[in-house]
């Protein structure tokens, strides 16, 4: 029993390392019960489960970047390419605040993004203007989040969602996007569908996007040790994406032979990071 005890600790500390910046004292997200939303939410459910909140979130950028605004806005105002961790720590923080946080801890950082926002903006290699506020813009990030995380909750997550309940979920996902000035969000399943569809002829793949891929995409670990399961959940991710993104991307799917064991190993890491923080 010792040492079942000391491999729980031990996965939920690296888990926890991963997520927060221990060296400049951030701690993880206490769920208060003060939150945006409601502990019986989905947006709870989903997001509480961190195995397919990484593929999701994976799939998530991968298809972000195929919009070149996006793209444009990441290249010229972040520092993905020295600090590539930062970003996903700071990503993966906003959703545990704005899901479980206080409700003023979660307003706070709706509005610290908005006045960050406020700032971005440039031109696109053919010299068409964008902005970070752009309502447009910031609806396909949104949308693009939350089907790659409910379809990655619907794979790896524990009890897949009813069709109301996963209509439910966007519909509670849509109001973060609202919060951060979205246009016009879904609120359930065939409008998200139909949201994603209507995108596809604005985006496109270029050299950036093979780029900012690889970064994601390899990134070395802080710990050597966890290569195998970054691989694994990278290319959970991969074969998460709609088939079209993976082509744009230039991306292969898992081998036919491949595949089941690439969802099965995903799956295996899931229920090992769930009874690690069961009760925590």
């Amino acid at each position: 029993m010792a040492l079942r005890e000391q491999a729980r600790r031990d996965i939920v500390r690296h888990v926890r390392g991963m997520f927060n910046d221990t060296a400049r004292g951030e701690q993880p997200v206490i769920r208060s019960n003060d939150a945006l939303f409601s502990p019986d939410s989905m947006i709870w459910r989903v997001h509480g489960d961190v195995a397919s909140m990484m593929v999701g979130g994976v799939s998530a950028l991968l298809l972000q970047m195929l919009h070149p605004a996006v793209l444009a806005g990441v290249w010229d105002h972040s520092n993905f390419r020295t600090d590539m961790l930062g970003r996903l720590r700071r990503t993966a923080r906003f959703i545990a605040v704005t899901t479980y946080g206080a409700r003023d801890d979660a307003q706070s950082a709706i509005a610290r993004v908005r006045s960050v926002h406020q700032h971005i903006g440039g031109t696109l290699p053919d010299e068409t203007p964008y902005r970070a506020d752009d309502p447009a813009l910031l609806a396909w990030v949104h949308i693009s989040e939350a089907w790659c995380f409910l379809a990655a909750w619907q794979r790896y997550g524990n009890n897949r969602l009813s069709p109301a309940q996963a209509d439910q979920y966007f519909d509670e996902f849509a109001d973060i996007g609202m919060a951060l000035g979205a246009g016009a969000m879904p609120r359930d399943r065939l409008a998200t569908l139909q949201a994603l569809h209507m995108a596809r002829p604005h985006l496109a793949a270029s050299d950036r996007t093979t780029e900012v891929a690889r970064l994601v995409l390899e990134h070395p670990p802080a710990n050597p040790l966890s290569i195998p399961v970054q691989r694994l959940v990278m290319q959970a991710a991969i074969d998460l994406l709609p088939a079209w993104a993976r082509e744009m991307h230039h991306l292969p799917e898992s081998p036919r032979l491949m595949g089941p064991l690439v969802v099965s190993g995903t799956r295996q890491l899931a229920r090992t990071l769930r009874w690690a923080f069961a009760d925590r």
